[in-house]
């Protein structure tokens, strides 16, 4: 009678898998196995056939089945698109606060006024980014010129600003001046009267951030420049630049002319704005 076999043994015990050709039974390849190594080969099997599976149905078969699969989908899509309409919602309440401020400016009414530099720095995101005020090589010459000239500055000595006191303001435009600088008559700039078609020009490095028509003031073109500086160029024939646009002090931006309602004939009103408050642009500008 032969001793049972233990389970250790039965999976210590060898045995050999021998494959043959069929035709003349000539062995070819001869591999050693044991009873554990099939029991680990087949759980390594089965693991790996499980997280394929496991992977199938969470992916491809998902999509293909599963329509919880489709509706998170389509949650997480809905909820992005909420994401950005939120935001896009911000961002137009913010520019129309921002416009709305101006045109305010635009119209005389300085009560409720909000300095635009500020709002421009509102948040973590400003409407507009300002560019580097940095101007390029091909100017450098024509600008020293222009510093050294008689028409280059009026000094700032005598003014409180202190920032303003290093900037060079480029004549926006030659001519005589009509209406001065009247606070008291709400009139917030100075009115110059020029040639026919003559070139309105930045009187600083700066940034577009208003160029459209308005009623009252024609066409109308304001540019930020550095030092919380804003300058506004008002009843022009034509507009050169579009906001957003950087343009370097002395570059042509619009054309003097006659539009709007509150005119009586071609002149350019210019307007400089420090930290919301009016500034007598004579002070700064020969014209």
């Amino acid at each position: 009678m032969r001793p049972r076999k233990t389970l250790s043994s039965r999976l210590a015990t060898r045995y050999q898998l021998i494959l043959r050709h069929e035709e003349n039974f000539a062995e070819r390849h001869a591999i050693g196995i044991t009873g554990a190594k099939v029991i680990l080969f087949s759980l390594i099997a089965f693991v790996l056939l499980l997280g394929f599976s496991l992977f199938l149905s969470k992916t491809i078969l998902a999509k293909w089945f599963d329509p919880e699969y489709a509706q998170a989908q389509a949650n997480r899509e809905l909820y992005s698109l909420a994401v950005k309409v939120d935001s896009l919602a911000l961002e137009v309440e913010r520019k129309d606060q921002f416009i709305a401020n101006f045109q305010r400016v635009l119209s005389g009414d300085t009560s409720t006024f909000n300095d635009p530099a500020e709002m421009l720095r509102n948040e973590n995101k400003p409407l507009v980014k300002p560019a580097s005020l940095a101007i390029e090589s091909s100017d450098s010459t024509f600008r020293r010129n222009f510093e050294q000239s008689d028409l280059s500055l009026i000094t700032t000595g005598n003014v409180k600003y202190r920032e303003l006191q290093e900037m060079f303001f480029f004549t926006p435009i030659t001519g005589f001046v009509s209406d001065k600088y009247d606070v008291k008559k709400g009139h917030m700039g100075v009115d110059v009267v020029a040639k026919t078609n003559e070139p309105v020009k930045s009187i600083a490095d700066g940034m577009v951030i208003f160029a459209s028509w308005t009623q009252d003031s024609g066409q109308v073109i304001m540019l930020q420049h550095k030092g919380n500086l804003i300058s506004v160029y008002k009843h022009n024939a034509e507009l050169y630049k579009k906001v957003g646009t950087f343009v370097n002090a002395g570059e042509i931006i619009a054309i003097v002319g006659n539009s709007g309602e509150m005119t009586n004939g071609p002149h350019l009103h210019f307007e400089l704005w420090y930290n919301g408050n009016s500034l007598n642009p004579e002070e700064f500008v020969t014209f």
